[in-house]
């Protein structure tokens, strides 16, 4: 186990968490009626591709490590289970008042990891494959009111559940070396009858399901900008239904994260963000202040509805006013020091041997600069039918320049233009090759000198 491997638990909650409960976060909230949308693991019997409902997810990765390696897998999910609510007689209802607070009926989830230690050597002689087994519980929760009389009860049931953990590796041929990983991951729990809705298959689903990637020696390299002599063995990865990016080092890491949701490498949450609003497609400062704007019986029905949704409302009505400001914007690029600005590789003050002002060329034995007047011929080159309009007007030049293939070209004002003064002034100039000119009458120099 890495030290990377352990600061990226923030970020994985994140995914972990991502989508759990949405503003308005209340129980009756249309949103959360459809919970639950990323890395879901149904179990065989409800799978349909089709419909979008899958029961396996496959990882793969390049590593630069040796043989002598040692392999950490760390797979996150959460597991539903149904809070029922029961009157004083044990009937089982939609909700109860107690103490002045509703408590209704809710799916919530526990947490659960399984951690898998393998030596990269093991892997070489066969797969490893590993067990994911979660028994099935009922906790019973009584409710009494504020004289102690019985009220009602929680009944929390968690469904049994089974999976599969496959991992395996092989090592790439050439002369660099290293191995490409695999990680299935694989509901197989057996439902002795099939129900076709949804709510009740997530009861028996691995839901949010990632996977967090560690190595002992060496490191795992990017896969969206790899070194050249690994991108061919990168293109080849399989990845389905998940996304690995590295954690750490800009592109190899000893340790890594597979997410059902797309990310770019070394995600991180932004210090800026106080606590989880589980609804990462909304802006922060947005979806807290409208939290904020919540009715307080909208905030009474959210705090009932789950213990994440108390802690949310109990930390943005408590958020200091500092905290909202940090919220509003940060600028990251902020330097101690105050640094010339760079010159920009088209502007001639980026060359101390160009000089617009003072150079000179060639033409047809003619010295032309600055101040010469010439005679405009624009060439075949040119696509844009309004030159054939400039064909034999005259021109001052105002500057002789050199482009990014040092050919030179001139800039130029038409004589007839009324504004060409003040055009030149702000430096809107017409420009033509050499080959497009003739040098006419006037200027610094008419013939060779």
């Amino acid at each position: 186990m890495t030290s990377t491997f352990e600061q990226a638990r923030a970020v994985a909650d994140a995914v972990l968490y991502e989508g759990y409960l949405l503003y308005p976060y209340r129980a009756s909230a249309a949103k959360n009626q459809a919970r639950w949308q990323f890395g879901v693991l149904v179990p065989p019997s409800f799978a349909a591709p089709e419909r979008g409902e899958h029961g396996e997810t496959q990882t793969e990765c390049v590593l630069d490590a040796p043989a002598t390696a040692t392999l950490h897998v760390r797979l996150r999910f959460l597991h539903v289970q149904q809070r029922l609510v029961q009157d004083p007689n044990r009937h089982v209802v939609s909700h109860l008042v107690v103490n002045g607070e509703d408590v209704p009926a809710w799916d919530e989830t526990v947490e659960y990891e399984r951690d898998v230690v393998v030596p990269l050597a093991r892997l070489l002689s066969g797969d490893h494959v590993a067990a994911v087994v979660v028994d099935g519980a009922e906790d019973v929760e009584e409710l009494r009111d504020a004289d102690g009389r019985m009220r009602g009860r929680i009944v929390r049931v968690r469904q049994p559940l089974t999976g599969v953990l496959r991992i395996s590796a092989s090592p790439i041929s050439g002369p660099y070396g290293g191995f490409r990983i695999r990680v299935l991951v694989a509901n197989t729990t057996a439902r002795a009858e099939l129900d076709s809705s949804r709510e009740c298959a997530l009861r028996h689903s691995l839901v949010a399901t990632h996977l967090l990637l560690g190595v002992t020696e060496g490191a795992f390299l990017s896969l969206v900008d790899p070194p050249e002599w690994a991108r061919p063995v990168v293109e080849e990865c399989e990845n389905v239904r998940t996304w690995p990016v590295l954690l750490g080092a800009s592109d190899r890491s000893d340790a890594m994260l597979s997410s059902p949701i797309i990310l770019y490498d070394n995600p991180a949450i932004a210090p800026e963000s106080p606590q989880p609003l589980f609804d990462g497609t909304e802006i922060d400062e947005i979806l807290t202040l409208r939290t904020m704007a919540l009715t307080e019986a909208e905030k009474r029905a959210a705090r009932s509805t789950d213990p994440h949704a108390r802690a949310l409302l109990d930390g943005i009505d408590g958020l200091p006013a500092e905290w909202l400001e940090r919220l509003h914007g940060t600028m990251r690029s902020v330097r101690s020091t105050v640094r010339e600005p760079r010159v920009p590789w088209w502007d001639p003050a980026a060359d101390e041997s160009v000089s617009p002002d003072t150079d000179s060329v060639q033409v047809a034995g003619t010295r032309v600069a600055k101040g010469s007047r010439v005679r405009l011929k624009p060439g075949r080159r040119r696509t844009d039918a309004q030159d054939m309009f400039l064909h034999g007007r005259t021109a001052t030049v105002q500057g002789v320049f050199v482009d990014v293939d040092d050919e030179q070209y001139l800039a130029v004002t038409l004589d007839e233009d009324p504004a060409a003064e003040l055009q030149s002034e702000h430096g809107r100039f017409r420009y033509f090759f050499l080959d497009e000119i003739e040098p006419g009458e006037g200027g610094p120099c008419e013939h060779e000198c």
